[in-house]
């Protein structure tokens, strides 16, 4: 097994409409965007997409961390990226499929390193419907209307450090990253070889996690932003590094009673259970005013616990960042 990065974060959208799945065929009229939800028995849980909270982790990266992306082709109806993990930070971390022709190497496939939850709601809830009209145009106005929802949000995230910046050759479907051109390029640019794997120098490998966690205080992104204006950024964010893939923080939070519960006593659970395979130091920032009642127990909890450090989203992210370089 390898070293994982964890984490779990929570996000206030207390007025917010993140992630719309449009109009609904069996809707009175045309003009309404619903917000994407999924069901528990009769309970509707809105949720962001995985795809759309890579995208905004992406996005963060090429705007605040200067990413130099990976070029987009596009081919009838398919579109690929470079599929170059050795130039291309977002290659290696975000993965890829392109299917090159024959001669050139055939398909190749990256499973990503990050792997990420969908952003859910805590807590079940029934969306508000807004109305709207647009009337600035000559005639008759025109009605429209939408979804939006306040809640709290969950995630769940890994960052795989075994295999960042580790690009295989291996005849498996996710595995063959390689391709001759890609092979030539990383003979040329010194990666060590093992076997049938071409390794980046463990500083730029260092490098790409670090910016990967250090941009989490800096998410940004959602729809209907003109309007329900929402800071996606976590305002609780709990980090660690795990020997293995298994989420040990997938469950320690909960809807309870309508409210949002940080279950100390699973988290301490799990910390104790799990203690035999945590390789760092567990991290927790907190946003100030956010779940005032949680953070206080929080800190309360952690007080005479050397192993873990509570401060603010952006002190966290960047002191466990600095634990990477052991970890790589």
């Amino acid at each position: 097994m390898s070293n994982t990065i964890v984490g779990l974060m929570l996000i206030d959208a207390p007025h917010s409409a993140l992630n719309n799945a449009g109009s609904d065929a069996g809707d009175r009229t045309d003009n309404i965007v619903r917000v994407k939800t999924i069901r528990k028995g009769m309970v509707r849980y809105p949720y962001v997409s995985g795809q759309a909270l890579r995208y905004w982790w992406r996005d963060t990266l090429e705007n605040k961390f200067d990413w130099e992306m990976s070029p987009i082709s596009r081919e009838k109806k398919i579109a690929f990226t470079e599929a170059n993990p050795i130039d291309y930070p977002d290659d290696d971390v975000f993965g890829y499929m392109r299917a090159l022709k024959k001669n050139d190497g055939g398909t190749v496939t990256r499973i990503s390193p990050l792997k990420n939850s969908p952003l859910v709601s805590v807590i079940g809830q029934n969306p508000t419907n807004d109305f709207g009209v647009m009337a600035r145009q000559e005639g008759d106005p025109v009605p429209f209307e939408h979804e939006f929802y306040s809640t709290v949000l969950k995630g769940i995230f890994s960052l795989d450090l075994g295999c960042l910046g580790v690009f295989n050759e291996t005849e498996k479907t996710g595995y063959r990253n390689m391709y001759p051109k890609l092979v030539e390029l990383a003979k040329e640019k010194g990666l060590t070889n093992n076997e049938d794997a071409w390794i980046l120098d463990d500083e730029t490998r260092v490098k790409r996690a670090q910016d990967v966690i250090n941009s989490l205080p800096y998410l940004s992104g959602g729809a209907k932003a003109s309007s329900h204006l929402t800071d996606v950024s976590p305002k609780i964010l709990v980090l660690t590094a795990i020997d293995g893939g298994n989420h040990i923080f997938m469950n320690i939070v909960r809807e309870e009673n309508d409210e949002v519960v940080f279950d100390l006593n699973a988290f301490d659970e799990v910390v104790k259970e799990y203690g035999d395979i945590i390789k760092s130091d567990i991290f927790i920032g907190t946003r100030t005013g956010f779940l005032k009642e949680t953070q206080e127990e929080i800190m309360k909890y952690a007080e005479d616990k050397e192993n873990i450090h509570v401060g603010t989203i952006k002190e966290m992210a960047n002191k466990f960042a600095e634990e990477i370089p052991k970890l790589i």
